[in-house]
């Protein structure tokens, strides 16, 4: 499992005191960073490789600004070339949260999906959900 801790900010607060729901998706690819950097280490978009394809979306409880948050991110399965994440974000310990979403490995300049290589996938299955 990854776990990223992200302090939420004023700005992301809606007129209702809560974190608005358009900065969650925002929240959870932040936490993929781990994951991005595996597939496309120097970050160079030219040469990126993940592509999301869905992504699933649950709250559960609110979130407010004034503490942190904490999202964990487990791999739930891995294809050929695609990869299923789940995740969870963390209030005071209450979950608040779920997310499920859908990467394809990707070459941009082909167009066309690639297959995960085995050293990528070997670090992956360390992550798997259990």
């Amino acid at each position: 499992m990854y776990r990223t801790i992200l302090e939420p900010r004023v700005s992301e607060t809606d007129g209702v005191g809560h974190i608005n729901n358009t900065t969650l998706p925002v929240w959870f690819e932040a936490a993929r960073n781990p994951l991005f950097s595996l597939f496309t280490p120097d970050h160079d978009f030219g040469k990126w490789k993940m592509v999301i394809v869905k992504t699933t979306l649950e709250f559960i409880k609110q979130i407010y600004f004034g503490t942190d948050v904490e999202i964990r991110v487990w791999v739930k399965k891995v294809g050929n070339s695609s990869l299923e994440l789940y995740e969870e974000l963390y209030q005071n310990e209450v979950l608040c949260a779920k997310n499920t979403v859908v990467y394809v490995n990707y070459d941009l300049t082909a167009q066309k999906s690639e297959k995960i290589p085995a050293e990528i996938r070997q670090e992956l299955n360390k992550h798997l959900l259990g």
